[in-house]
């Protein structure tokens, strides 16, 4: 609870600023705050008192509500380390909209603040108040150009389809609550599975689907290329990262400790990543928009973390997910800060764009390149070695099928990663002069950091892993 009332304060820090004409300090002062709290939750993980402060925020009454083991804590540091680069990107991308800077700065706030709540969650009331908070937040951001039609068509398709999402999660967990009488997780996970009505299982089942549109899996994937495309960079950088992962961990917590007994429950949810990894990767092919290929990436990439829910020990698996989900974070915003400069540059996110990159641009285009290398799994990077732990964890499972499926797409997803590749490297720029433009620093700062961290967790991998053990 500590964590997140110490966001939300900074969320109303950033627009108290604004009231004082303080803007220029807005982002410093988030970032240091960012940092700060990051250092807490570190310290927090590494603790044998939760409440390391000592101000009985881990204590009654809160205890029923947020819980601050290791899995709710790690993930909670990646969401903080996501949010510090997004927030250290806004001022270059809204430097035509400096008067707005606090507003967006705060809702990237209010979102972290629902994304951790999301996962730190030992009552379903408190879940779907994250996700609603997390939801908003986005919808916001995906509208955030009034002016340019595909923003208000990108917000309006998300805005629809979360709220269907978030409609079916909320009849979800009525019918949950309706079968267990309790709203606390702790609670329903003690419970005899056999001896509860049919309508739990039900209700489990309509919590995944609300959750397999949060995180874009086939088939309920169909709005995130449109919204992807037509959302300001920056917030489909968000979305496909910091949103997608919190939604993605939120699930593998709910499913693991709601524990439906339905027949051919986990089945589904193969076929499903199997789809998602196959479909996403299909379709990316035939992209010539970079952030709608991401977008289909990224579902193909939701494919992938499903399989982390085939496993035998409940922790490895856990840190198996967070690994991935560590590797693929840190490539998708080593990436985007790279498409924010070329879209800011070129005035577009098309394949052509990037033509001439590596001539013009050769350290932009070296940390593109090694965050798509990442992304498609080639070793030295994190990508790789998340991959690999999630296809030993599904074999140790003896689905073999599964490993298969996933190895053909890591392969089929080569081709539409080096295709964007080969632009910045084979072809000439299509202004046929030098470049100019001189690359934004904190474009470059974050891509390098995010690129060298995704690298240093490839070359030693575990010091990821252990935070779960």
């Amino acid at each position: 609870m500590d964590i997140l009332i110490a966001i939300a304060g900074l969320g109303i820090i950033c627009l108290v600023a604004e009231i004082f004409n303080l803007r220029k300090a807005i982002v410093p002062v988030t970032v240091a705050g960012l940092l700060g709290v990051l250092a807490f939750v570190g310290a927090k993980i590494f603790s044998k008192n939760p409440d390391i402060l000592g101000l009985g925020f881990d204590k009654e009454p809160y205890i029923n509500m947020i819980i601050n083991d290791k899995f709710a804590l790690s993930f909670s540091a990646l969401f903080i380390l996501l949010t510090a680069f997004l927030v250290a990107l806004s001022p270059e991308f809204h430097k035509n909209h400096k008067a707005k800077l606090s507003d967006f700065v705060a809702i990237k706030l209010f979102l972290l603040t629902g994304a951790i709540a999301m996962i730190s969650f030992s009552n379903l009331s408190m879940f779907f108040l994250g996700i609603e908070i997390l939801s908003i937040s986005l919808y916001i951001l995906a509208a955030s150009n009034p002016k340019d039609v595909k923003s208000n068509e990108a917000g309006m398709k998300y805005f629809l389809m979360g709220a269907f999402a978030s409609g079916i999660i909320l009849f979800g967990i009525a019918l949950i609550y309706g079968a267990t009488g309790s709203f606390n997780m702790l609670t329903i996970n003690a419970m005899d599975r056999e001896a509860l009505p049919s309508w739990y299982n039900i209700g489990a089942v309509m919590l995944t689907i609300g959750l397999m549109f949060k995180i874009a899996a086939v088939p309920f994937h169909f709005w995130a290329p449109d919204v992807y495309e037509g959302s300001p960079a920056l917030s489909t950088a968000t979305m496909s990262t910091l949103a997608k992962v919190a939604a993605m961990a939120s699930f593998f917590k709910l499913i693991t400790t709601l524990n439906p007994h339905l027949p051919g429950f986990l089945t589904t949810i193969n076929i499903i990543a199997v789809l998602s990894m196959t479909i996403g990767n299909l379709m990316a092919l035939k992209q010539t928009n970079v952030k709608r290929m991401l977008g289909f990436s990224g579902i193909s990439h939701a494919g992938y973390m499903l399989l982390a829910f085939q496993f035998r020990d409940l922790t490895f698996a856990q840190g198996n997910l967070f690994y991935y989900a560590f590797a693929y974070t840190l490539a998708g915003i080593a990436a985007f800060a790279v498409v924010l400069y070329v879209s800011s540059s070129k005035g577009n996110e098309e394949v052509y764009s990037f033509n001439g990159l590596g001539k013009t641009k050769p350290l932009m285009a070296a940390v593109l390149t090694c965050a798509l290398l990442s992304m498609a799994g080639i070793p030295i990077f994190s990508g790789f070695f998340g991959k690999m732990f999630l296809f030993n964890q599904v074999l140790d499972k003896g689905r073999m099928i599964l490993v298969v499926f996933a190895v053909i797409n890591s392969i089929i997803a080569v081709g539409y990663y080096f295709k964007l590749i080969l632009a910045m490297y084979s072809k000439e720029s299509i202004e046929n002069k030098e470049d100019n433009n001189t690359v934004p620093f904190v474009y470059s700062a974050v891509a390098v950091i995010a690129i060298l961290i995704n690298i240093g967790i490839g070359l030693c991998p575990e010091l990821i892993l252990q935070l779960m053990r």
